[in-house]
């Protein structure tokens, strides 16, 4: 018998799923691995990994992710906090996903800057409501979950019993209008296709992120995949990538093909729900240490300066 091939996670070599698996997250998975890298060492500099964004500087491009209800796992400790204070400790962009204003509010007085990305509510009021209580509590920026509208089901999806709702073009320009007004930045969470890119940048929002959520679409493509495509429709907008983003690797191979910044999830998780703020610092120094070790070994001085050609896939540049 064939022996299963094996794939890297964030907690080991997983196996990989069958080739006819709808799994999106195996597909990423096995999609960034099969990129390598050129080395291009002649004239080299260590890599300064430091990241601008809206007129805050981080410390590296690597940023939290958009997690949601982990303070409900009936730990000792409260998770949604716990990865805030490791951003705040470590000067790096942090994100939240669907949390009441109350607990917002907790995570948010952590004192990280934090982005707050909102469900697609079919209550529109509910969500401009929680942008302005975002905005009050000195959010970076807010924005919504585009790709969080559809259940298994086929129907309109319904999380912790709030029921979502589709999104149009027109939608997405009156919430970034309100954005605006507010005097924040607009986020479009879970872009997969230049068409959904275009229909943003025309809708004035102000940054993506090319996201498949973890798998929600079955076999949808990685957004390694599609990023290129993205980013010669993206205009102004800045792009930002997430899934499986497992190390410092990962993060480079998704910053060459043009993103400016990446959200690291899974690969904290457990440590996160072990440990807490000690287990993230110490998986994001690793990461940044991956990350400069290879933007050392390609001659990639700063985040402006990365090139997609030091890319190859299946014996192609990219």
């Amino acid at each position: 018998m064939e022996k299963e091939a094996q794939w890297p996670g964030p907690d080991g070599l997983i196996p990989a799923l069958p080739k006819n698996a709808s799994n999106a997250a195996w597909h990423t998975r096995r999609f960034l691995d099969e990129i390598l890298i050129e080395e291009r060492i002649i004239g080299t500099k260590v890599a300064d990994i430091s990241f601008e964004l809206w007129g805050k500087k981080f410390s590296s491009p690597i940023m939290m992710p958009a997690f949601s209800h982990l303070n409900k796992a009936g730990l000792d400790h409260k998770p949604m906090e716990e990865y805030a204070r490791a951003a705040k400790n470590l000067g790096l962009v942090n994100w939240v996903g669907m949390e009441s204003d109350e607990d917002y509010k907790r995570i948010a007085d952590i004192g990280a800057e934090t982005i707050r990305i909102i469900k697609p509510f079919e209550d529109h009021e509910k969500i401009r409501s929680q942008m302005t209580f975002a905005v009050r509590n000195k959010a970076l920026a807010v924005g919504i979950d585009i790709d969080h509208s559809i259940g298994a089901d086929g129907e309109k999806d319904v999380v912790d019993g709030e029921k979502m709702g589709t999104l149009t073009e027109e939608d997405l320009e009156s919430f970034a209008g309100f954005a605006h007004q507010l005097g924040v930045p607009f986020v479009a969470k879970g872009v997969l296709s230049a068409r959904d890119a275009s229909a943003c940048k025309r809708a004035h929002v102000d940054a993506i992120v090319v996201s498949h959520h973890h798998g929600r679409l079955p076999f949808a493509v990685p957004p390694a995949m599609v990023l290129p495509e993205i980013k010669k429709v993206s205009g102004k907008m800045i792009v930002f990538a997430d899934c499986s983003v497992d190390d410092g690797r990962d993060a480079y191979k998704l910053l060459a093909l043009g993103a400016e910044a990446v959200s690291t999830g899974r690969a904290i998780l457990p440590g996160l729900l072990k440990e807490g703020t000690p287990a993230v610092e110490e998986k994001i120094h690793q990461m940044n240490r991956q990350l400069k070790e290879l933007m050392g070994y390609t001659g990639v001085a700063g985040l402006t300066d990365f090139d997609p050609t030091v890319l190859w896939y299946h014996g192609r540049h990219f």
